[in-house]
Order: structure tokens, then C-alpha cells, then sequence
């Protein structure tokens, strides 16, 4: 005689039956709640790059490599059941925070590259190696490499300012605007500059020089009447701050040993202004280049807190020297 099944047993096993199934949909729920997660090294302020004619498994591919997503696979079943193959846009995307694999496909399939600019203030006098450091510490995709390919000539025409930067901007594009922007405010002096009699180059360069040796407008018009009163009788400019720009060292750390360097930077062996600016000067020095103050002055030092003392005789100076930096 065959065992019969009970109606509580049959009960008992659908009841076992349906515990199973739950436990599996919940297993399966949750594992798809967690792949659906961005991974824990999601690299917040990123930009991920889709090039045109990329396909879904390369574009997963990248995904997965940058830590964006957890699963190539998942994400291109996705990409799939949500009718979106057809539909990414290419582009350059700025991922602010981490995004489960259904808000990226969401971003990718409407092209929202989400490029909120970057607000960056660039300060007069830097020079391009200090204005590199500056641009890589927001912009990701930013290159001090192939920004200091441009230097020096570049050097003194990239205009200090306050920018907004796309998040994907890179070296060249950063050069190209804040040289656009130079362009736009030199326009303002061509009439001065022409009635100066001075070129363009040797404008931006002494206001370069300007910039680094004084922090005032006054000072900076009567050191512009020394150095252009200097170069006119024939005397070497001697000013640190150029033997600064090829040393990196500022002028009370200066050696008697750097003071005779063979470079063209060195303005106490060479008579006349560098070959370039030293660095990207602003308006007011520029227009201090351009408005020198005539005094009876030849000679002048920076304190130690920064005071300009000025004297007309060598022997004035030296005293100077004595009581200012001793």
C-alpha cells in the first residue's frame, strides 16, 4: 500500500516550498539592489569620457575599470531591457557623486554630461608653472605636462583672472582662454604702448618684472622709472626677481655664485630686459609699465616686511642696505 499524503503534509510542503522562493527572491532582490550600487571606490569628481562609436561592451568595459559600476554584465542587460542601446550619446560626462548603474544609463541614454563650470581664480604674477598647479587641482583632465610645453613663451600673455572652466578642460583650452582674455585687455593700451615707444613684449615683460618686486601701485610706477631710467643710460636692471625665475630661489636666498650665472635671465651680467616674461602680470602693472613716475631715484630694496626704500646714489643705497637688511 502507497504512503498517502496528508492534507497538513501537503500544506507543511507548499508552506516549505514558498519559504524557499521567498528566500530566493529575497537573496536574488537584494543582490540586485547591491549590483545596482555603485561600487564603494566610485571616483567621485571624475569625468568619464564616451567616445563615438563606442559599443555597450566597451563602454561597460571602461565603466568597470574606473570603478563606476560592478558588473559589466549587469550593466549591459540593463542597457538592454531599458531600450537604451540605441540611445547613448557620446561625450564627456562629469560624475559630481556616485550614481547606481540606472541613473548612469539614464545620463548616458539623455546625453546629461552635467559639465557644471569650475570657478578658478588665477592671481596677477603667477607664472606658469604656479598657474598649472593651480588649473590640476580642480580640473581632472587637466595636464601641467603639456600646459608647460607652451612655456615660456607663453609666459606674461595668459591673463590673471577669475574664470569658469567646463570640468573637462584641458591644457590647451585653458591656454587658448586666458591668452584670448590677455588679447582682449591689451587692446585697451595699443594707443599708450605706441605712444610709449616701447614693443608689446617689452611692455608685458617689465610689468612682469613689476609685479614681483613691489605690491603696491605706487611703488610700482616708481620702480617702473628706475628700470626704464636704468635701461635708457645703459645699466644693467640687477633685479633678483629674474634670477629667481631660472633659480626658484627669492632674493635674500640668492648667492653671490647666482648672481653670475650664464643665462639670459641673469640682468647683472646682461644689460636690457630678459628674453621673456617671468611672469603673467595684471592691469595695474601693465599700466605701471606704461606710467612710469619720474623721480631722482636710481637704486631701491625690499625689507624684510616688504617696505621699498629707495635712494639716488649708490652710496645712499648701501646705507640702506645697512639699516634695512642687516
Amino acid at each position: 500500500m502507497e504512503p498517502t499524503i496528508t492534507t497538513n503534509q501537503a500544506f507543511g510542503l507548499r508552506t516549505y516550498f514558498l519559504r524557499i522562493l521567498v528566500i530566493i527572491a529575497l537573496i536574488l532582490f537584494g543582490f540586485l539592489i547591491y549590483i545596482n550600487d555603485p561600487p564603494t571606490a566610485f571616483p567621485k569628481d571624475s569625468i568619464v569620457v564616451v567616445n563615438s562609436g563606442d559599443n555597450i561592451s566597451t563602454i561597460a568595459s571602461e565603466l568597470k575599470n574606473k570603478n563606476i559600476i560592478r558588473s559589466t554584465l549587469f550593466f549591459k542587460i540593463m542597457v538592454v531591457v531599458s531600450g537604451s542601446e540605441q540611445k547613448i550619446v557620446a561625450g564627456d560626462y562629469y560624475l559630481s557623486d556616485a550614481l547606481s548603474v540606472k541613473d548612469i544609463i539614464s545620463r548616458l541614454s539623455k546625453g546629461d554630461f552635467d559639465l557644471a563650470p569650475v570657478k578658478m581664480t588665477i592671481s596677477e604674477g603667477l607664472t606658469m608653472e604656479e598657474t598649472a598647479k593651480v588649473l590640476s587641482s580642480k580640473l581632472p583632465h587637466f595636464s601641467v605636462d603639456e600646459f608647460m610645453q607652451y612655456s615660456p613663451e607663453k609666459e606674461g600673455y595668459l591673463f590673471p583672472d577669475t574664470y569658469f572652466f567646463a570640468a573637462n578642460t584641458k591644457a590647451q583650452d585653458a591656454i587658448a582662454l586666458m591668452q584670448k582674455n590677455f588679447e582682449n585687455k591689451i587692446k585697451t593700451f595699443e594707443a599708450e604702448i605706441l605712444a610709449f615707444g616701447k614693443s608689446e613684449n617689452d611692455i608685458v615683460t617689465m610689468a612682469s618684472i613689476l609685479e614681483e618686486e613691489a605690491q603696491t601701485e605706487v611703488d610700482w610706477q616708481i620702480i617702473s622709472g628706475i628700470l626704464w631710467k636704468r635701461m635708457k643710460i645703459g645699466m644693467p636692471l640687477q633685479v633678483d626677481c629674474t634670477l629667481g625665475y631660472v633659480t626658484g630661489r627669492a632674493s635674500l636666498q640668492l648667492t653671490k655664485a647666482d648672481l653670475k650665472i650664464n643665462s639670459p635671465y641673469n640682468t647683472y651680467t646682461n644689460k636690457g630686459l630678459p628674453p621673456t616674461a617671468i611672469s603673467n602680470p595684471g592691469l595695474l602693472t601693465l599700466r605701471a609699465a606704461l606710467t612710469p613716475t619720474e623721480t631722482p631715484y636710481l637704486y631701491y630694496l625690499s625689507d624684510k616686511k616688504g617696505v621699498i626704500h629707495y635712494a639716488a646714489t649708490f652710496a645712499e643705497h648701501i646705507k640702506n642696505r645697512e639699516k634695512y637688511l642687516q
